[in-house]
C-alpha cells in the first residue's frame, strides 16, 4: 500500500511538472474581432489574453486558466495540469499519514521490547530486544534516530502540503471595489459539474482552455470586463511618488534601516531598483515597503514595464499638476 502511494504521488507530481499548464498560442486573437475590446493585450506574447489566462513572469508566457506559479514543480498550475497538481496535493498528505503511522508503530513496538522497569528507574537497552527474538531488520540507536527524523518529515509534509490542498480546494471569494455585484461566470452552479471539468477519466480536461461554458445570465467575457474595471479602478487609486534615495533592488537592504530589513515582503514578486529622481506609481503598500510601477518613457524603453517592491523610506509623495504633469512649486511634499 505504501508503494502504491509512492507511485501515485510521483506520477502526479511529474505529470504536473512536465505536462505543463498549457499556454495561450502566440498571436492569439478572438474569432470575432469586435470582442477584442473586452480583452487585455499582452505586449510580451504579442497576443490577447484569453479568458481566465494570465501572463506569468517566470514562464514568460500567457498561461491558460492560470492559478499560480509553483516553485516546487518549477511550472505554473493551469488548464492542463490542474488535475495532476490537485491530486498530488491530496495524495502526498495521505501517503505521509500512512508512513507516519508505520514509523510510530515501529518505534513503539521496538522501544516496548527494550524497556526494563525497575523499582527506582526505567532503562532502555537498544542493543537487543528482551522479549521477542531478534528481528529480521536490526533496530538500533541509529535506526531509531532515522525513524524519528523521517517521522518529523512526514508530519511536516502532511501539514504543509495539506494546507496547500485546502487552499486549492476551497471556494475563492473575490472582493471588488466597484460596488457592483459580480457573479463568477464559470461556476456552473454544481460542484459536481465543476469537478468534472477538471477531473476526467482520460486525464485530459474538458474544453480547449480558451473558450469556457458560462452560467445563465453571464457573458463569455464577464470576467475580463470586470478585470478591466478593476485595472481602471487601480489606476485611479494609485499614488505617484518620487525617489529621494538610491535603491539597488536587493531583497533585504541593510542600509535602509533595521525595520525595513526585517519586514521585507515574503513574496516571489520582484524588487525594482531606484535611482534618485525616478517616478513610481504605487498601487499598494505595507508599513515599510510599497509596490508599484516605475514610470518610464515607453518609446525609449520599448514599452517594458518595471514593477515590484521598494522601501518606503526611499520615496516621497510627488505633488504635480494633472494638466501640465509638472511639480507644484511651493507645496510641501509629504512622505
Amino acid at each position: 500500500m505504501l508503494l502504491n502511494w509512492t507511485v501515485m504521488i510521483l506520477y502526479n507530481y511529474f505529470s504536473a511538472m512536465f505536462v505543463g499548464p498549457g499556454y495561450v498560442p502566440l498571436g492569439w486573437t478572438p474569432e470575432k474581432s469586435q470582442d477584442c475590446i473586452y480583452l487585455q493585450y499582452c505586449k510580451v506574447c504579442q497576443s490577447y489574453k484569453a479568458p481566465r489566462s494570465h501572463h506569468c513572469r517566470k514562464c514568460n508566457r500567457c498561461v491558460m486558466k492560470m492559478d499560480h506559479h509553483c516553485p516546487w514543480i518549477n511550472n505554473c498550475c493551469g488548464y492542463q495540469n490542474h488535475a495532476s497538481f490537485t491530486l498530488f496535493l491530496l495524495l502526498a498528505p495521505l501517503g505521509c499519514i500512512h508512513a507516519s503511522f508505520i514509523f510510530v508503530m515501529t518505534m513503539y513496538t521496538q522501544l516496548y521490547n527494550r524497556i526494563s522497569f525497575g523499582w527506582s528507574s526505567v532503562k532502555i537497552d537498544m542493543s537487543a530486544a528482551k522479549r521477542d527474538p531478534r528481528p529480521i531488520i536490526p533496530f538500533g540507536l541509529s535506526a531509531f534516530a532515522a525513524s524519528l527524523f523521517a517521522l518529523g518529515l512526514a508530519l511536516g509534509t502532511t501539514i504543509a502540503v495539506g494546507m496547500l490542498f485546502i487552499i486549492q480546494a476551497k471556494d475563492r471569494i473575490q472582493y471588488y471595489q466597484t460596488g457592483e455585484t459580480f457573479i463568477f461566470p464559470y461556476d456552473t452552479g454544481s460542484k459536481w459539474k465543476n469537478f468534472k471539468q477538471v477531473f476526467t477519466w482520460s486525464g485530459v480536461p474538458e474544453g480547449d482552455g480558451l473558450d469556457w461554458p458560462v452560467r445563465d445570465g453571464c457573458h463569455q467575457y464577464s470576467l475580463t470586463i470586470e478585470q478591466l474595471k478593476q485595472k481602471a479602478d487601480k489606476r485611479v487609486r494609485s499614488v505617484r511618488y518620487r525617489a529621494i534615495e538610491d535603491y539597488s533592488g536587493v531583497c533585504c537592504p541593510v542600509t535602509k534601516g533595521v525595520k525595513t530589513f526585517f519586514t521585507t515582503p515574503c513574496t516571489e514578486e520582484p524588487r525594482i531598483a531606484l535611482s534618485k529622481g525616478d517616478l513610481i506609481l504605487a498601487t499598494r503598500g505595507l508599513k515599510h515597503w510599497m509596490y508599484g510601477e516605475k514610470i518610464l518613457d515607453s518609446a525609449a524603453d520599448g514599452g517594458i514595464r518595471e514593477r515590484g517592491w521598494f522601501p518606503r523610506k526611499c520615496v516621497e509623495k510627488w505633488q504635480y499638476d494633472s494638466d501640465t504633469d509638472q511639480p507644484v512649486d511651493g507645496e510641501k511634499k509629504n512622505r
